[in-house]
């Protein structure tokens, strides 16, 4: 699923490739990815230009100049694909669900194998309540996320563990299976302990990996685990500097003694942690 890293590096580049660009058309190929009525999502972007690109938790908002939003959230395995030119009759993929095409002859796939992946127009004015009501945690690259409001979060949940309070996106918004194993890693924090058991030097540690590894990994454009690609149809490159995630029954890369990264199941989802330098 992408997780904040990789929505993050998709809103950047489409920030760049169609911020500006007038709609001149959208193909829905599967009208369940549309929350809400189809025809008036159509008509409503029909002529409209996009004026820019933001991010809330996984979810991607192109902003329209007619007072409306397109909400995109990309669930397990959507992509957004952008090409730089239209064919005069417009090859879709097999897994192609919608097609936004634009004035000047270039167009944006929204692909998505497991078709749980949505579109949901909003007036722009009510995106503040939508967001409320969905509870979101704060955002971590933000200045307002400092160590003080981290642990306050923290002291509101005594009794999760701390893997699932990772991924629990009212704590803390945008953070997956991914970068909550790699985080928790770099914090030498076992996924099974605790919120209650995280002393000061733990919670600082896991503070300061959220920001460092999150900001690596955007710059990086992700990490391609599987369905994953950004808006120009490349693979992420954070794959490759993962120390846990995926790595099961593989040398730790960071003891002396090489123990094997080991994999447990914590409320249904999967942590990778090291045995040995994890406590």
């Amino acid at each position: 699923m992408p997780e904040l890293p990789e929505v993050e590096t998709i809103k950047n580049q489409l920030n760049r490739l169609v911020a500006g660009k007038k709609i001149s058309g959208l193909k829905v190929f599967l009208p369940k990815i549309i929350k809400g009525p189809k025809s008036q999502l159509v008509k409503a972007v029909l002529g409209a230009k996009i004026t820019r690109l933001a991010r809330r938790a996984k979810i991607l908002i192109f902003e329209l100049n007619n007072g409306f939003s397109i909400l995109a959230h990309l669930k397990m395995t959507g992509q957004l694909i952008y090409q730089a030119a239209q064919p005069e009759t417009l090859i879709k993929n097999k897994h192609t669900r919608a097609i936004f095409l634009f004035s000047d002859k270039t167009c944006l796939l929204f692909n998505d194998l497991r078709q749980f992946g949505y579109l949901r127009l909003l007036k722009s004015a009510a995106l503040k309540d939508f967001f409320a009501k969905e509870k979101f945690g704060p955002e971590i690259l933000t200045k307002e996320f400092t160590l003080k409001k981290f642990r306050a979060i923290l002291a509101k949940r005594p009794r999760i563990k701390i893997k699932q309070f990772l991924l629990d996106q009212r704590n803390l918004a945008g953070v997956g299976n991914i970068y909550a194993d790699e985080v928790l890693f770099f914090a030498g924090v076992r996924p099974e302990r605790r919120v209650a058991d995280l002393g000061h030097k733990a919670s600082a540690k896991l503070f300061s990996g959220l920001k460092k590894i999150l900001t690596q990994a955007i710059k990086l454009r992700g990490t391609s685990a599987r369905d994953y690609l950004d808006a120009l149809g490349q693979t992420g490159n954070f794959a490759s500097k993962l120390k846990v995630y995926g790595q099961e029954g593989k040398n730790c890369v960071k003891c002396k003694i090489k123990s094997k990264i080991t994999r447990l199941k914590i409320g249904g989802r999967s942590a990778h942690f090291c045995p040995h330098c994890q406590k």
